[in-house]
């Protein structure tokens, strides 16, 4: 098993009010960009018909996603090497500034570009808060903080649709983006003003830039292949085809480059170590699982139970009480005990059986039970991927800090992109060829038998997740005095994880 490193924790123990404000801060900071996603979508229709056609506008989703996923571990790196608090303040004025710039864009063109921009700043924004955390508090303590990050933003996506269609109605389209300066220009004074500044562990070697553009590259195609495939063409198109093929070969050509890196943007040797082996292969099937409920839940209780759009966002609410609840209790059981394998083992259990409750009341749909599965599979969720980022936080050097949180986001993302191409495609061929008639109502049970496969397909998924999940090494949490007992010890510990053993 991997041992466990050093981590950048303060010299004297900070009491719980002194954390408190830069810890509000960070998460003050990563609130834009939760907050951006769940307000832009009632805005798109109205956006369509202002700058452009409907088809145009999906782009503006496209390039944010994108470009998010493509840039986060580059974020992490330059974190670890530079220093994460400057890092995070230079994207989080880097959003902000692109938030301005997307409201007052003229045309469909512009704010694609500067959605571009936006999701770049976004992508460092999540990698850099999240990093910083692990700055400002001890392995043992971070999981009650993880539980107040995770309420945070369970109740983001709750709020985030209603305030965007509040902001539509009564002002315009273009305050779901400007809504994002009061924010991030409080989130920037009390980062500047609180946040500590760690010494970075810099490294005498060039920045892998041809790395960092490869694996860019190597991103943007299998995104675009997952968000494409079977939408905008064909999985049988020559477009398709193509973006898989770049795929592979950006891919060959990024193991290769990276192997012979002095500081490679994707180290090796940190993915093979077991622990961020296990984490990042559960975190991309726990996050494609977690596309068969936000996905299509809504569009199975519109069409079945003919629940309003609104409604159908607002019956999510048990699953996000569910992952607010389970998320908050076992960050401060991990605090107490500094154990934490049991949780992801149980949650992954409760996704699976979640999922399983969905498919079985699909055939006689009730908000009721549909409520009751969604509330089994939030507990579930909340105990997964928050602890498995702590995981390998606590086992990674401190030097790779940064881009071993910013890993655990890379697999989330992909996880997300190919969970909802695969699912889609799932609905698609059980639903049939007239699934846009069936959310009109026009093809009922054609929907309850697409959304019972991709419910399937899901328990499968997080079942998968959760026999992979058992092979999880586990390192106590350690205290803040263990954490600095061990900073000044030249043991193992303080080896670069290239040379650990799992």
């Amino acid at each position: 098993m991997s041992q466990p490193t050093t981590q950048s924790v303060p010299d004297a123990a900070p009491t719980p009010a002194a954390i408190a404000v830069p810890f509000a801060a960070i998460v003050l900071a990563m609130l834009p960009a939760v907050l951006d996603q769940t307000i832009l979508a009632t805005a798109l229709p109205v956006i369509a018909g202002d700058l452009g056609r409907v088809t145009d506008v999906s782009w503006v989703v496209t390039a944010y996603v994108v470009a998010a996923a493509a840039t986060t571990p580059l974020w992490g790196k330059l974190g670890d090497r530079h220093g994460r608090k400057r890092l995070l303040e230079i994207a989080l004025g880097a959003f902000v500034v692109s938030s301005a710039l997307c409201g007052a864009a003229q045309d469909i063109t512009q704010l694609v570009v500067l959605r571009m921009a936006q999701g770049v700043a976004a992508g460092g924004l999540m990698t850099l808060a999240m990093a910083a955390v692990g700055d400002l508090v001890a392995p043992r303590e971070r999981g009650r903080y993880q539980g107040y990050i995770a309420a945070t933003f369970a109740v983001a996506t709750i709020v985030g649709p209603l305030i965007g269609g509040v902001l539509v109605d009564h002002a315009s389209w273009r305050w779901v983006f400007y809504v994002n300066l009061p924010i991030g220009i409080a989130a920037l004074a009390g980062l500047h003003r609180t946040l500590p500044a760690p010494d970075p562990q810099r490294s005498g070697a060039p920045l892998d830039a041809l790395g960092a553009a490869l694996l860019a590259a190597a991103t943007t195609a299998l995104m675009l292949t997952c968000i494409w495939g079977g939408e905008r063409y064909a999985w049988g198109s020559a477009t398709i085809l193509a973006l898989v093929a770049a795929t592979v070969a950006l891919a060959g050509a990024l193991v290769l480059r990276e192997r012979r890196a002095a500081d490679p943007i994707v180290p090796l040797a940190m993915l093979r170590a077991r622990v961020v082996a296990v984490a990042g292969a559960v975190l991309f099937l726990a996050t494609a699982a977690l596309f068969a409920v936000t996905v299509f839940v809504p569009l199975f209780l519109q069409t079945t139970t003919g629940a309003s759009p609104t409604l159908s966002g607002l019956l999510l609410v048990p699953a996000m009480l569910g992952i607010t609840v389970s998320t908050t209790l076992s960050g401060r059981s991990i605090t107490r005990s500094g154990r934490y394998k049991r949780f992801p083992i149980a949650g992954l259990a409760l996704m699976t059986s979640g999922l399983i409750v969905l498919a079985a009341v699909a055939g006689d749909p009730s908000q009721a039970a549909t409520g009751a599965g969604l509330a089994v599979f939030g507990l579930g969720f909340g105990m997964v991927t928050q602890i498995l980022v702590i995981a390998v936080q606590n086992n990674v050097d401190r030097r790779q800090l940064g881009v071993a949180t910013a890993a655990t986001g890379f697999f989330r993302a992909l996880g997300g992109a190919v969970g909802a191409a695969t699912l889609g495609a799932v609905f698609a061929a059980q639903a049939g060829a007239h699934a846009s008639d069936a959310v009109a109502g026009a093809l009922r049970a054609d929907v309850i038998d697409g959304a019972r496969a991709v419910f399937v397909v899901g328990a499968v998924l997080a079942a998968l997740a959760l026999a992979i999940v058992l092979a999880l090494p586990e390192a106590p949490l350690r205290t803040r005095e263990q954490a600095r007992g061990s900073e000044g010890e030249p043991s193992r510990r303080e080896r670069p994880l290239a040379q650990a053993r799992s």
